[in-house]
């Protein structure tokens, strides 16, 4: 005898397209993002704008793991292996970052204007965050704790784009050359933090009720999301 499986309320199986529109918007501009910012990085020698493209990199690596997560019905079990992989993409993107930086405070490669570079974070501060907020606006609908904790992700994108505007527009106009490398610098800083969280596995097994606010329903509070702390 066959096991017929529970109906999905209509309500439901749309925030389910919504979470999959969201993601493959987040991983297409990402992806855009990362091609531009790294081509101009290197055109400019710009620590920072590589930094950022790399951090695109990994932001799409984040989308496509809730893709890939939400692509099966126990999508626990992939979670773990997900946020390995998001924790040492951070831990590389650092590392590259903090040597570029090195070079360029120690005059080795010496960074140069790139009007592109202030085009596409510009853009970024205003994308980024309409984004986040349409994705944590369904994920707390849905009571998803993994689609929250990804528009957490797009969220520090932006404030990335943010630190990377304000250096390339100081170099660009007062000719800070150290600008440049210290953005840099704070993109790393704060790559280091998301990947040890990721690695300690911080994002999925924080309360779902703070990553889904007062919405989450009642009692979820002491537990794991996903129930994945182990």
């Amino acid at each position: 005898m066959s096991i017929t499986e529970a109906p999905v309320d209509p309500r439901t199986a749309t925030l389910r397209r919504r979470v999959r529109l969201v993601v493959a918007a987040t991983i297409t501009y990402n992806v855009a993002e990362a091609v531009i910012a790294i081509t101009a990085g290197v055109a400019a020698s710009s620590a920072a704008l590589i930094g950022f493209g790399l951090d695109s990199v990994v932001e799409v690596l984040s989308a496509a793991a809730v893709a890939w997560q939400f692509a099966v019905r126990d999508h626990e079990s992939r979670e773990r292996v997900a946020m390995r992989v998001i924790a040492f993409s951070f831990f590389a993107l650092a590392a590259y970052v903090t040597f570029e930086a090195g070079r360029s405070l120690l005059g080795v490669a010496e960074p140069q204007e790139s009007m592109v570079g202030i085009a596409l974070a510009a853009v970024s501060v205003v994308v980024m965050p309409a984004l986040s907020w349409f994705e944590r606006r369904t994920g707390r609908e849905l009571g998803s704790a993994s689609v929250v904790a990804d528009s957490k992700q797009t969220l520090l994108c932006a404030w990335l784009s943010a630190v990377l505007l304000g250096g390339l527009l100081l170099h660009a106009t007062l000719g800070w050359t150290w600008a440049d490398p210290l953005a840099a610098l704070v993109i790393a800083v704060v790559a280091v933090r998301e990947g040890r969280e990721a690695l300690r596995g911080e994002t999925c097994c924080t309360p779902t009720s703070a990553l889904l606010g007062p919405d989450a329903a009642s009692g979820s509070g002491d537990g794991c999301a996903g129930g994945c702390c182990g």
